[in-house]
């Protein structure tokens, strides 16, 4: 199914419109009660928004940048400067395909291009190289885990977070503050949405 058949954008009516939009989202198992209070115009491309993000088909970033000709190699058969440069080409060719990453300075290069190349770029994913108003992230320092939780204070936390973090977790470990050993982020790539 593609999206414009979920409402017909030429249909002249925005009612009908926005009701076709909210049946193809129920049907889906969505729930739109929440959207009453919104500006037509707004929910009307919100839920186009959403119907678009829910019937499309999941790819990895794999797969897209061997798609679009970008050649990804194992990282055990690059050195260290060939490394250094694939990993800025694969970086730029997500960013045009609407895919960024965040918290990498505590990664060396290769560290980065690893993880990137076995993990990072095979998860499946839902993007929209097309759409400038959606960006996909990947946050190294994202997952949740604890590990990530302690990069993430120990590196890029402001210590307002800090001290936040020790108010709400008072159990957990807080690491030392320290400069992370790279300084690759502020050189990265950044989604238009900021």
């Amino acid at each position: 199914m593609t999206f414009i058949q979920f409402a017909d954008a030429d249909e002249p009516n925005q009612e009908e419109r926005i009701a076709k939009l909210r049946a193809e989202l129920e049907k889906l198992g969505g729930s739109t009660t929440t959207l009453e209070s919104m500006p037509a115009d707004m929910e009307e491309e919100f839920l186009r928004h959403v119907l678009e993000y829910e019937t499309a088909e999941p790819i990895s970033l794999m797969r897209l940048l061997e798609n679009s000709g970008l050649e990804v190699p194992a990282p055990e058969t690059l050195d260290k400067d060939t490394l250094r440069i694939k990993l800025k080409e694969v970086i730029e060719r997500m960013a045009s395909l609407g895919a960024y990453i965040l918290h990498t300075d505590h990664l060396s290069d290769r560290e980065l291009y690893d993880y990137l190349y076995h993990d990072g770029l095979r998860e499946e994913a839902v993007l929209f190289p097309e759409n400038p108003s959606y960006a996909y992230m990947i946050d190294l320092t994202g997952s949740g885990s604890d590990e990530d939780n302690q990069i993430y204070l120990k590196y890029y936390a402001d210590e307002e977070h800090r001290r936040q973090w020790a108010h709400d977790w008072p159990d957990d470990p807080l690491p030392d503050h320290e400069d992370p050993p790279f300084d690759r982020d502020r050189f990265l790539p950044r989604s238009p949405l900021g």
